[in-house]
């Protein structure tokens, strides 16, 4: 008996690595590391579900939290998680996020860009300055008297998240990562999307950035673009949709 149970013992040990190997994830074709820039008003738990439907492709994903005081801290901000990666990475912004990766995606490891209901500017421009060009659906913000934008409580459900459950709202409403006047007014110095390829989504109920300016540089940038019905939420509100599109410029890339 004791000899028996030794030997199934023995044979249970051997046949478990095999099994362990089976049911591993195979790795992505393509780029495997992604980087996330949230923007502003929404912090980086909103990109949970997207996070969650990429790491089970067997993608490695960092979130980059932007203290959205000037744009030139946040793009260091990125330089510091990107000098971790452990080679080539996708990176992929949304709202003021954008600009951040526009001026990161300048780093040797970065191979593409995502663009997500998010500014593209071009050299010397700026948020203020992008959404000043085209007329905003909506003009809900707030600027405190220290030089912090917000968007007012009672607007923010419609205004930012009109396709999302009022009771998610309400909470990010009085949650808010506010920005400042400063990061906002930050000039670009490097436009990477001139050199490296990219993707973005354009989402056609968006209140906050102009479906018809998203459209306008995305096009100027050259990015292969995906229109969603959806919020400036997008991310929130169509995970999946949004991460099709992520993992798609992430095989096109090596």
């Amino acid at each position: 008996m004791r000899k028996s149970l030794s030997l199934m013992l023995l044979m249970l040990a051997a046949t478990a690595p095999a099994f362990a190997a089976n049911t591993s994830t195979p790795a992505p074709v393509g780029v495997k590391n992604i980087v996330i820039v949230p923007g502003a008003f929404v912090d980086g738990s909103g990109w949970r579900v997207v996070h969650d439907i990429l790491i089970h492709q067997g993608y490695t994903v960092n979130v980059v939290q932007p203290r959205i005081d000037t744009l030139a801290n946040d793009t260091d901000a990125v330089f510091r998680q990107l000098r971790k990666e452990d080679g080539p990475t996708l990176l992929v912004g949304s709202d003021y996020g954008g600009a951040v990766i526009t001026q990161a995606g300048v780093h040797g490891k970065v191979k593409g860009l995502v663009y997500v209901a998010a500014v593209a500017p071009s050299v010397g421009e700026s948020v203020l300055q992008l959404v000043g060009s085209v007329p905003e659906p909506s003009n809900d913000f707030q600027t405190s008297w220290d030089g912090y934008i917000s968007i007012d409580p009672t607007k923010f459900d419609a205004d930012v998240g009109g396709d999302l459950t009022t009771n998610r709202t309400n909470y990010m409403a009085i949650s808010q990562v506010p920005a400042t006047v400063a990061a906002f007014r930050g000039v670009t110095s490097f436009a990477s999307w001139r050199d490296k390829p990219s993707w973005a989504v354009v989402a056609t109920q968006d209140r906050v950035y102009s479906p018809e300016l998203q459209r306008s540089m995305y096009q100027r940038a050259g990015s292969k673009i995906t229109e969603i019905p959806g919020s400036h939420l997008v991310y929130i509100s169509q995970p999946e949709r949004v991460a099709q599109v992520i993992e798609d410029a992430a095989q096109s890339l090596k």
